[in-house]
Protein backbone atom coordinates (compact mmCIF):
# COMPACT_ATOMS: atom_id res chain seq x y z
CA UNK A 1 0.00 0.00 0.00
CA UNK A 2 3.08 2.62 1.27
CA UNK A 3 4.55 1.39 -2.43
CA UNK A 4 1.84 2.13 -4.45
CA UNK A 5 1.29 5.51 -2.79
CA UNK A 6 5.18 6.25 -3.50
CA UNK A 7 5.04 5.15 -7.29
CA UNK A 8 1.80 7.60 -7.48
CA UNK A 9 3.68 10.14 -5.73
CA UNK A 10 6.84 9.86 -7.55
CA UNK A 11 4.34 9.83 -11.11
CA UNK A 12 2.97 13.03 -9.89
CA UNK A 13 6.46 14.71 -9.73
CA UNK A 14 7.39 13.29 -12.62
CA UNK A 15 4.06 14.99 -14.51
CA UNK A 16 5.11 17.98 -12.67
CA UNK A 17 8.26 18.43 -13.37
CA UNK A 18 7.63 17.63 -17.31
CA UNK A 19 4.85 20.23 -17.23
CA UNK A 20 7.17 22.78 -15.38
CA UNK A 21 9.91 21.95 -18.17
CA UNK A 22 7.41 22.30 -21.05
CA UNK A 23 5.82 25.73 -19.39
CA UNK A 24 9.71 27.04 -19.32
CA UNK A 25 10.14 26.19 -22.66
CA UNK A 26 7.16 28.02 -23.77
CA UNK A 27 8.07 30.76 -21.85
CA UNK A 28 11.14 30.67 -23.37
CA UNK A 29 9.53 30.48 -26.60
CA UNK A 30 7.20 33.19 -26.16
CA UNK A 31 9.46 35.48 -24.80
CA UNK A 32 11.77 35.18 -28.39
CA UNK A 33 8.47 35.71 -30.38
CA UNK A 34 7.45 38.60 -28.44
CA UNK A 35 11.28 39.66 -28.92
CA UNK A 36 10.71 38.95 -32.32
CA UNK A 37 7.31 40.63 -32.89
CA UNK A 38 8.59 44.18 -30.66
CA UNK A 39 11.51 44.68 -33.40
CA UNK A 40 9.62 44.26 -36.18
CA UNK A 41 6.78 46.74 -34.75
CA UNK A 42 9.68 49.06 -33.85
CA UNK A 43 10.90 48.32 -38.26
CA UNK A 44 7.24 48.99 -39.39
CA UNK A 45 7.60 52.37 -37.12
CA UNK A 46 10.75 53.74 -38.31
CA UNK A 47 9.94 52.80 -42.08
CA UNK A 48 6.81 54.33 -41.92
CA UNK A 49 8.39 57.70 -40.27
CA UNK A 50 10.81 57.36 -43.19
CA UNK A 51 7.87 57.06 -45.72
CA UNK A 52 6.05 60.24 -44.46
CA UNK A 53 9.34 61.57 -44.31
CA UNK A 54 10.14 61.23 -48.19
CA UNK A 55 6.12 62.16 -48.65
CA UNK A 56 7.01 65.52 -47.09
CA UNK A 57 10.47 66.14 -48.58
CA UNK A 58 8.89 65.34 -52.35
CA UNK A 59 5.68 67.89 -50.86
CA UNK A 60 8.16 70.33 -50.07
CA UNK A 61 10.11 69.74 -53.66
CA UNK A 62 7.39 70.27 -55.91
CA UNK A 63 6.27 73.19 -54.31
CA UNK A 64 9.69 74.92 -54.70
CA UNK A 65 9.71 73.88 -58.36
CA UNK A 66 6.34 75.20 -58.96
CA UNK A 67 7.36 78.60 -57.28
CA UNK A 68 10.96 78.23 -58.91
CA UNK A 69 8.65 77.60 -62.23
CA UNK A 70 6.23 80.85 -61.37
CA UNK A 71 9.35 82.79 -60.48
CA UNK A 72 11.06 82.06 -64.18
CA UNK A 73 7.76 83.11 -65.72
CA UNK A 74 7.35 86.60 -64.33
CA UNK A 75 11.40 87.13 -64.57
CA UNK A 76 10.77 85.93 -68.61
CA UNK A 77 7.84 88.47 -68.63
CA UNK A 78 9.95 91.37 -67.02
CA UNK A 79 12.45 90.79 -69.56
CA UNK A 80 10.13 91.20 -72.42
CA UNK A 81 8.30 94.16 -71.02
CA UNK A 82 11.98 95.84 -70.04
CA UNK A 83 11.90 95.41 -73.29
CA UNK A 84 9.19 96.84 -74.95
CA UNK A 85 9.68 100.09 -72.98
CA UNK A 86 11.97 101.67 -75.78
CA UNK A 87 8.69 101.40 -78.08
CA UNK A 88 6.41 102.97 -75.94
CA UNK A 89 8.75 105.59 -75.56
CA UNK A 90 9.71 105.99 -79.57
CA UNK A 91 5.64 105.74 -80.36
CA UNK A 92 5.27 108.72 -77.91
CA UNK A 93 7.79 110.69 -79.72
CA UNK A 94 6.53 109.62 -82.91
CA UNK A 95 2.93 110.72 -81.55
CA UNK A 96 4.43 113.68 -80.43
CA UNK A 97 6.28 114.55 -83.41
CA UNK A 98 3.41 114.03 -85.96
CA UNK A 99 1.86 116.51 -84.38
CA UNK A 100 4.23 119.16 -85.47
CA UNK A 101 4.93 117.06 -88.62
CA UNK A 102 4.20 118.84 -92.10
CA UNK A 103 5.52 115.77 -93.80
CA UNK A 104 3.81 112.87 -94.53
CA UNK A 105 6.34 110.77 -95.51
CA UNK A 106 8.66 111.34 -92.31
CA UNK A 107 5.60 110.45 -90.06
CA UNK A 108 5.11 107.00 -91.86
CA UNK A 109 8.96 106.55 -91.77
CA UNK A 110 9.17 107.23 -88.21
CA UNK A 111 6.13 104.56 -87.47
CA UNK A 112 7.85 101.93 -89.67
CA UNK A 113 11.24 102.19 -87.69
CA UNK A 114 9.41 102.15 -84.50
CA UNK A 115 7.51 99.07 -85.87
CA UNK A 116 10.84 97.30 -87.36
CA UNK A 117 12.19 97.85 -83.80
CA UNK A 118 8.87 95.98 -81.97
CA UNK A 119 9.32 93.35 -84.85
CA UNK A 120 13.08 92.60 -83.57
CA UNK A 121 12.66 92.45 -79.90
CA UNK A 122 9.61 89.89 -80.67
CA UNK A 123 11.80 87.75 -82.86
CA UNK A 124 14.90 87.75 -80.41
CA UNK A 125 11.94 86.48 -78.16
CA UNK A 126 10.76 82.82 -80.15
CA UNK A 127 8.61 84.96 -82.41
CA UNK A 128 8.40 84.57 -86.48
CA UNK A 129 6.01 85.34 -89.11
CA UNK A 130 4.70 82.56 -91.56
CA UNK A 131 5.74 82.68 -94.80
CA UNK A 132 2.29 82.72 -96.54
CA UNK A 133 1.90 84.51 -99.89
CA UNK A 134 2.86 82.50 -102.85
CA UNK A 135 3.23 79.52 -100.44
CA UNK A 136 1.12 75.80 -101.29
CA UNK A 137 -1.90 76.03 -98.95
CA UNK A 138 -1.16 74.25 -95.48
CA UNK A 139 -3.79 73.96 -93.23
CA UNK A 140 -1.76 73.17 -90.43
CA UNK A 141 -0.74 76.99 -90.83
CA UNK A 142 -3.02 78.85 -93.23
CA UNK A 143 -6.42 79.31 -92.54
CA UNK A 144 -8.43 79.61 -95.53
CA UNK A 145 -11.45 82.43 -95.72
CA UNK A 146 -12.05 81.15 -99.46
CA UNK A 147 -11.15 81.37 -103.23
CA UNK A 148 -9.96 83.54 -105.73
CA UNK A 149 -9.49 83.54 -109.35
CA UNK A 150 -5.54 84.56 -110.15
CA UNK A 151 -2.97 83.48 -112.49
CA UNK A 152 0.14 85.33 -110.31
CA UNK A 153 0.18 82.46 -108.42
CA UNK A 154 0.02 78.38 -108.88
CA UNK A 155 -3.64 76.86 -108.14
CA UNK A 156 -3.66 75.55 -104.50
CA UNK A 157 -1.48 78.53 -103.44
CA UNK A 158 -1.61 81.45 -100.68
CA UNK A 159 -2.58 84.34 -103.70
CA UNK A 160 -3.89 86.88 -100.68
CA UNK A 161 -2.70 87.30 -97.27
CA UNK A 162 -5.55 89.08 -94.62
CA UNK A 163 -3.78 88.61 -91.55
CA UNK A 164 -0.21 87.51 -90.79
CA UNK A 165 0.75 84.14 -89.08
CA UNK A 166 2.75 83.61 -86.50
CA UNK A 167 4.99 80.89 -84.78
CA UNK A 168 6.42 81.31 -80.83
CA UNK A 169 9.76 78.85 -80.39
CA UNK A 170 8.51 76.36 -83.38
CA UNK A 171 4.65 76.23 -81.88
CA UNK A 172 1.84 77.85 -84.33
CA UNK A 173 0.96 80.50 -82.30
CA UNK A 174 -1.45 82.19 -85.11
CA UNK A 175 -2.65 80.52 -88.19
CA UNK A 176 -2.24 83.03 -91.40
CA UNK A 177 -5.77 84.02 -92.64
CA UNK A 178 -5.63 83.78 -96.53
CA UNK A 179 -7.25 83.89 -99.92
CA UNK A 180 -6.30 80.31 -102.16
CA UNK A 181 -6.08 81.32 -105.52
CA UNK A 182 -7.84 79.08 -108.48
CA UNK A 183 -7.75 79.43 -111.94
CA UNK A 184 -9.91 82.05 -113.78
CA UNK A 185 -12.95 80.89 -115.43
CA UNK A 186 -11.13 81.99 -118.93
CA UNK A 187 -7.76 79.87 -118.11
CA UNK A 188 -10.10 77.18 -117.51
CA UNK A 189 -12.12 77.26 -120.97
CA UNK A 190 -8.84 77.94 -122.65
CA UNK A 191 -7.56 74.44 -120.99
CA UNK A 192 -10.83 72.34 -121.92
CA UNK A 193 -11.05 70.80 -125.36
CA UNK A 194 -12.38 72.95 -128.38
CA UNK A 195 -15.42 70.35 -128.38
CA UNK A 196 -16.46 71.34 -125.03
CA UNK A 197 -15.54 74.97 -125.70
CA UNK A 198 -18.22 75.18 -128.23
CA UNK A 199 -20.49 72.97 -126.54
CA UNK A 200 -20.30 75.94 -123.48
CA UNK A 201 -20.94 78.73 -126.06
CA UNK A 202 -24.46 77.00 -126.98
CA UNK A 203 -25.36 77.26 -123.63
Amino acid sequence: MIESKNEEQKAMEQSNKSFNGKMAAFEVVSSSLLSQLQKKAQLTDELQDKLLRTLADWDNARKRMAKEKEEAIKLANTKILEALLPVIDNFEIGIQSSQKATDVQSVITGVQMVLSQLVQILKEEGLEPIEALGKPFDPNFHESLGFVETDKVEEGSVATQLRKGYMYKGRLLRAATVYVAKKPESAVKNDLPLEEIEEDKTV
